[in-house]
C-alpha cells in the first residue's frame, strides 16, 4: 500500500485526485468539498443543546468542545449537514438548523455575481476595484486628483491596469479626519461620475456615508454605493440605496474616523467583525436591498490595530462565512506599513501580497490605490485554483448527486 499526503488547505487536491481517477467534474467537487473539515463556533447554547450536541458529536464522530452558553464544533463537511436538515436533525437541536443551513448552502455554492444599478458582475475572477479620490487630506493621495481632468487621468489609469469598477471618494475617512459637509462633498464628487459614466469608465462607485450624496451620485450615474460607516451614519442611506437599485459595500468600523482608532478593542476579532458585519447587512436588507446587491467589507484599517489587522486578514473565512461576497481594502494602510517598514507611498508590493492572502481566503473584490501589482499578483493567486462548477454544469451532469449538502438550491 503507497501512501500520499494530500493539501489538508484546499478541496482542490481532494477534487484533483478524484478527477484523476475518472471522477467527472460535479461529483468530484462535491466530494471534495463534503470532506473538508469545518469548525463553527456556537453561542447561546442551552444547556439541553449542550447536552444534545455532545450527544451527537460522540455519535457522528466529531470533535465538540463546550462551556457555558457555548459550542465549538469541528466536523467534515458533510457529517454537520445533517444538524441542518429538519428531517435528519437529532432532537434538541432545532435552532441551529436554518443557521447552519445557510452558512452551509453558501459555502458549497459561494456567491458568483453581484447585481448592482444597470448591470451584473461576475465573481469568478478577482475583481479590483480601483480608488480615485477627489480631497485634499486622504492619507496615501491627497490633493493630487481633486481637479475633474486629473481625475479622469488617474481613473483611466486604472481602468487600464486592469479595474473594473472606479471608487470615488470626496471625503477622507483616515483616522482623525474632519468631516466635510455634504454639499462640498457633492461638489467634488458628482462632476467626476458624471464624466466617468460619459467616457464608459466604470461602472462608478462613490465612496460615502451620507444619504444625501449618494441620492446626488445615483442620479449622475453611479452603480454602487461604498459605506465606510456600514450604514451606521446615515440611517436614510440603506433606503436610498434600495430604492436606487444600486449595489452597496458594507464595510466594518466603529465610532468614525476620529474616534475609530480607540475602539480598536477586541475579544476576538474575527468572530466580532462577523458578527457587527452580519447585523450591518441585515439592516440593508430590513430597508429594501436585496440580498445579492449587498457586498461585505471587513475595513482593514478601520477600529483595528496591527496585529487585529493582520489576524482579520489570516481569518478572513469567518467574515466569508456570512455568505456574502467579500470585498477588501488594504491599499497601502498602516498595518501593512507595520511589518514592511515602508512609508505609505511604497507599500503597493504589501498590498499586492495581501490581496493576494485575501483571494485565498474568500475575498472576491480588491480596492487599490496601485491596480497593476494588485492585478499580477491575484492573477498568480487566482492560478493555483480550479473553477468551482457552476449551476449550470449541476444541471447538465444528470448523475451528480445531490452530495454531502442537502440544504443547497438545486
Amino acid at each position: 500500500m503507497k501512501l500520499t499526503a494530500l493539501a489538508a488547505h484546499t478541496p482542490e487536491a481532494v477534487r484533483a485526485a478524484l478527477a484523476a481517477r475518472g471522477w467527472d467534474a460535479q461529483p468530484a467537487w462535491f466530494a471534495a468539498t463534503g470532506i473538508q473539515s469545518l469548525v463553527v463556533l456556537l453561542d447561546d447554547v442551552t444547556e439541553p443543546e449542550r447536552e444534545a450536541l455532545v450527544r451527537w458529536g460522540a455519535k457522528a464522530g466529531a470533535d465538540v468542545l463546550t462551556g457555558a452558553g457555548w459550542a465549538l464544533v469541528s466536523a467534515a463537511a458533510s457529517r454537520l449537514a445533517p444538524l441542518a436538515r429538519p428531517d435528519r436533525l437529532p432532537a434538541g437541536l432545532e435552532s441551529l438548523a436554518p443557521e447552519l443551513g445557510r452558512f452551509l448552502a453558501s459555502y458549497a455554492d459561494p456567491p458568483r455575481r453581484w447585481e448592482i444599478a444597470g448591470r451584473t458582475l461576475a465573481l469568478d475572477h478577482p475583481v479590483l476595484i480601483g480608488i480615485v479620490n477627489v480631497t485634499p487630506d486622504s492619507f496615501s493621495d491627497g490633493g493630487r486628483f481633486t481637479t475633474v481632468d486629473r481625475a479622469i487621468e488617474q481613473a483611466e489609469r486604472l481602468v487600464a491596469d486592469g479595474c473594473e469598477i472606479l471608487d470615488v471618494g470626496g471625503e477622507s475617512t483616515r483616522p482623525g479626519a474632519a468631516p466635510v459637509a455634504p454639499a462640498d462633498e457633492i461638489a467634488r464628487v458628482v462632476p467626476v461620475v458624471e464624466q466617468l459614466v460619459q467616457r464608459g469608465l466604470g461602472p462608478v462607485s462613490v465612496d460615502t456615508r451620507k444619504a444625501a450624496v449618494a441620492r446626488a451620485a445615483l442620479a449622475a450615474g453611479a452603480a454602487v454605493i461604498n459605506d465606510v460607516s456600514g450604514l451606521a451614519f446615515d440611517p436614510d442611506l440603506a433606503r436610498v440605496v434600495a430604492e436606487g437599485g444600486a449595489g452597496v459595500i458594507v464595510m466594518h468600523m466603529r465610532g468614525t474616523p476620529d474616534t475609530m482608532d480607540g475602539l480598536a478593542v477586541y475579544r476576538h476579532v474575527a468572530a466580532e467583525v462577523a458578527a457587527e458585519l452580519g447585523a450591518a447587512a441585515a439592516r440593508a436588507e430590513r430597508a429594501g436591498v436585496a440580498r445579492e446587491r449587498i457586498v461585505v467589507d471587513p475595513g482593514f484599517g478601520f477600529a483595528k490595530g496591527p496585529e487585529q489587522n493582520f489576524r482579520l486578514l489570516d481569518e478572513l473565512a469567518t467574515v466569508v462565512g456570512l455568505g456574502y461576497p467579500v470585498a477588501v481594502g488594504p491599499s497601502r494602510k498602516r498595518f501593512l506599513g507595520a511589518a514592511t517598514g515602508r512609508p505609505v507611498e511604497d507599500r503597493d508590493r504589501a498590498t499586492a501580497v495581501a490581496c493576494a492572502l485575501a483571494w485565498e481566503r474568500g475575498a472576491r473584490l480588491f480596492r487599490v490605490h496601485d491596480a497593476a501589482l494588485a492585478c499580477e499578483a491575484l492573477r498568480v493567486a487566482g492560478a493555483t485554483t480550479s473553477p468551482v462548477p457552476t449551476r449550470g454544469d449541476r444541471d447538465r451532469e444528470r448523475e451528480a448527486p445531490l452530495g454531502w449538502n442537502g440544504t443547497s438550491a438545486p
